[in-house]
């Protein structure tokens, strides 16, 4: 069985599209659902399409209704509704596109909501520039040799070793209040990070050199 999601949510459109054929599970937020169809995604591929529906009404002129979820507590975004959904039917890998770009704040809304499930759920996040999402205590990546790698403290993390960055840690601290680890490269084709206390997340982004 496809064990993981591919979830659309409302950032700035993908320029292109992964193969769906890899994923159990698709599904888009009410305001994802406007550039799937203009971009001509497949949409009978679509499981779920769920959201207050503050940017679509709901239906799609009698297609697909239903498969529309309306999910009206305005005290959660979007993207953690969807998230409780995919909980739900029992998928913890979730590919996430569309979670930069656009405003601003909701890209951090979206951190701040995958925060909240690391322990839970497996989220990445991909976008035009870069792959990112958080890391355990002992974390190792392979085939990045030359692409830039970022560890971004959220909002701490101690004693951090790393192997195969051109700017190593050894039991270093980063704090959004103090230093971070943004714009490192991989000097190695496999990275390793290990750390005791706090929470990491790594950007991944395209070759550096």
């Amino acid at each position: 069985m496809k064990d993981k999601v591919l979830l659309f949510i409302n950032g700035d459109a993908p320029a292109s599209f992964p193969d769906p054929e890899q994923y159990g599970l698709i599904a888009c937020t009410d305001g994802a659902f406007h550039y799937l169809k203009k971009l001509g995604f497949p949409l009978d591929r679509l499981d779920f399409i769920s959201g207050d529906f503050d940017s679509h009404p709901g239906k799609e002129n009698g297609i697909y209704e239903e498969k529309f979820i309306y999910t009206p507590d305005q005290d959660k975004t979007d993207f953690r509704k969807a998230l409780e959904i995919i909980e739900e039917r029992n998928f913890r890998k979730i590919d996430v596109l569309g979670g930069s770009g656009g405003e601003q704040d909701h890209f951090l809304g979206n951190l701040t909501v995958a925060f909240g499930y690391r322990d839970r759920l497996d989220i990445k996040f991909y976008d035009e520039f870069s792959e990112y999402y958080f890391i355990p205590g002992n974390f190792t990546i392979r085939n990045v040799k030359h692409k830039m790698i970022s560890l971004y403290p959220f909002p701490s993390a101690e004693n951090i070793t790393t192997h195969g960055l051109n700017w190593p840690l050894t039991k270093g601290n980063l704090s959004i209040t103090s230093q971070i680890g943004t714009r490192n490269f991989a000097v190695e084709d496999a990275v390793s990070i290990e750390y005791e206390k706090g929470d990491l997340l790594i950007f991944i982004g395209k070759n550096y050199l």
